[in-house]
């Protein structure tokens, strides 16, 4: 049977209301529910991954909260992060069983939806060798940190819109010494909407994981 993944997209929602959200998700889909993936934006947030080290933040967390910059510790793989307005952010919720439980594999095709993504608005990413996510010659424009759950994923990827990136200032962005990040406005020099991006964006993930867009995500579908 063909696949089919529906989308949700609730706007701008906290870190915590994302996490919720995810939750009940996955347990939507752990019950028989198809794919979802989850699109959204949030206010401006810290996070550090499995791997996350204290020392990749460049400023105190006492200093971050005053400044209104929430710091969370989470499940998901990878290092410290930065989100923020302006960045869209997509949390699959996916089975892998049919890509044989490879981590890996779906990794890979997150690069690849977001390559092509990129590519429909003139820009062309890159992968670069031993580190997750996606390049635009030398600086970095989309990060990726997964989670998985009894097979399904959570947690997933931010791809850099607006050039609102002087968040990532406070970090060491993945844990990579001397990265310099990037957006979409920047390298076009014009306004892009995440809406925008999310009408490239959606196809892109059918295509890459052999799915079918099913429309809006609904709790009774």
């Amino acid at each position: 049977m063909m696949r089919r993944f529906f989308t949700l997209r609730p706007g701008r929602v906290s870190y915590r209301l994302g996490l919720s959200i995810q939750e009940q998700l996955l347990l939507a889909r752990r019950e028989g529910q198809e794919d979802i993936l989850l699109l959204l934006e949030h206010p401006p947030v810290i996070t550090l991954g499995r791997r996350g080290q204290e020392s990749h933040l460049l400023t105190a967390p006492a200093d971050l909260e005053s400044m209104g910059l929430a710091v969370f510790h989470t499940g998901r793989g990878g290092d410290v992060t930065y989100h923020g307005p302006g960045q869209l952010i997509g949390y699959p919720i996916v089975d892998l069983q049919p890509l044989n439980r490879d981590l890996h594999l779906y990794l890979r095709r997150l690069e690849e939806m977001l390559i092509d993504t990129l590519a429909a608005f003139a820009i062309t990413g890159r992968r670069v060798e031993g580190k997750t996510g996606v390049w635009v010659g030398e600086k970095k424009i989309a990060s990726i940190g997964v989670g998985v759950r009894q097979w399904v994923t959570w947690h997933g990827f931010a791809l850099n819109v607006s050039e609102q990136t002087a968040g990532f200032s406070h970090i060491v962005p993945c844990g990579l010494t001397g990265v310099a990040m990037t957006s979409m406005e920047q390298l076009l020099g014009r306004r892009i909407a995440l809406s925008e991006v999310e009408e490239q964006l959606i196809p892109a993930f059918a295509r890459v994981f052999d799915s079918t867009h099913a429309g809006a995500y609904e709790a009774t579908t």
